[in-house]
């Protein structure tokens, strides 16, 4: 596998040089050298893809159409995931409970017309089965479903729960019984489980400047993903004796090679690591390159060490805290003023570079998650090798915005 081209401050401005800022990119040389890390950390499982960090209709087809590994859409809501199948996607997961009587009727519409290609949709509890019931007509096809299974590690003698708050559905029992559950209700069809380590797959585990929390990390991370592997083939297993199980989803970008190597699990998911946001650059156990930024202009020199740029106060979901801040890029060297951030409408820089920096020119900066950028622009410039080889729409520029 070749290496991309060297990334630096002056070949993106050779390659921008008639593009106006601020405007957003994916470095395809990048991109795909973090697939091919991607596949090699699966091992023998497929990778099912993880929508909501590309955003991109364009990227989605070209990556699913890279290498047949690469195989199903995991998707976030279901207006998105049924957007998608107008446009041809067959194999979708949604990966979260849907409340949208509206959608489900579509889905349900859907579902009678091709009930074996019809989306998967996520339950955890009997009133998601209920929802779905409502909008179904007596002699309706079921509708297929796949359960969630919380992963989160319980310390403590399940006084400490570390991990995502997704589904109440945590032990063997509880799934059966949902199982159970959904098998009695003739209108929906289990037919796929899903859990995601979020403790694992979602959290770095060598934090900069942080020792002893990196080794709490790696401590954590080690004793929950052995606990999930037992547990997770016990559920497999029980519902196996009763219901045929067409998928077992697990894992994420951070945790493909443990997810990977669990006999029960017939795919993994991985979304963010095509873009190698911040938020994964500080993992021991594999590297990922950039591969999606943007660019602001600078439009200021409030001090001659100062260099302030326009807009950039692109942030991240998650905790309030500075992971979350978009982090300069290129050139090296620039930081983000610890009293502004990065603010609405201006960024203030820092940093020996800002000096050099002047009104008109470019800084180069990465978002902290993935595909939340592409809900700040309407297009993302495709780079191969020093040239700009496309530009395609994200879901904004295509007129959707699912969340």
């Amino acid at each position: 596998m070749s290496s991309p081209p060297q990334q630096s401050h002056e070949r993106y401005e050779r390659i921008f040089a008639e593009v106006e800022a601020p405007f957003a990119f994916v470095d395809l040389d990048a991109m795909w050298a973090n697939a091919a890390a991607l596949l090699e950390r699966a091992g023998d499982k497929p990778i099912r893809v993880a929508t909501k960090s590309l955003r991109c209709r364009a990227l989605i087809e070209e990556v699913l159409g890279r290498d047949a590994r690469f195989t199903g859409l995991m998707t976030y809501t279901l207006p998105e995931t049924l957007w998608l199948a107008e446009h041809g996607h067959q194999d979708l997961l949604l990966a979260y409970p849907t409340a949208d009587s509206a959608a489900l009727r579509e889905l349900a519409l859907r579902s009678a017309a091709d009930p074996g290609r019809a989306p998967l949709v996520m339950v955890d509890c009997a009133r998601h089965l209920e929802a779905i019931e409502a909008v179904l007509g007596a002699d309706a096809p079921p509708v297929r479903v796949c359960i969630d299974i919380d992963a989160s590690w319980w310390a403590l003698g399940g006084r400490l729960k570390i991990g995502p708050k997704r589904s109440p559905v945590h032990t063997v029992e509880q799934a059966v019984a949902l199982a159970r559950e959904i098998e009695r209700r003739p209108q929906i069809e289990l037919d796929a489980l899903m859990a995601y380590e979020g403790q694992i797959a979602g959290v770095p585990d060598r934090p900069p400047g942080r020792r002893l929390r990196g080794a709490a990390i790696r401590f954590m991370q080690r004793r929950s993903a052995a606990e999930l592997a037992e547990r997770r083939g016990a559920i497999v297993a029980a519902i196996s004796e009763f219901c045929e199980l067409e998928v077992v989803n697990g894992g994420g970008t951070g945790s493909l090679e443990t997810t990977g190597a669990e006999a029960a699990v017939t795919e993994v998911t991985a979304g963010s690591g095509f873009y190698a946001p911040t938020l994964f650059d500080h993992y021991g156990s594999f590297s990922l390159t950039p591969a999606a930024g943007f660019a602001l202009p600078i439009v200021r020199k409030p001090a001659p060490e100062i260099a302030t740029a326009l807009g950039g106060g692109y942030l991240a979901s998650g905790a309030g805290d500075k992971a979350r801040l978009p982090s300069p890029w290129l050139p090296e060297g620039l930081k983000l003023d610890p009293e502004e951030g990065a603010g609405e409408v201006q960024t203030p820089l820092l940093g020996a570079p800002a000096a050099d920096l002047q009104v008109g020119d470019r800084v180069y900066m990465r978002h902290a998650k993935a595909g939340e950028l592409c809900e700040r622009f309407e297009v993302l410039h495709l780079i191969e090798g020093d040239r700009i080889v496309d530009v395609v729409p994200t879901y904004r520029g295509e007129g959707k915005t699912f969340l």
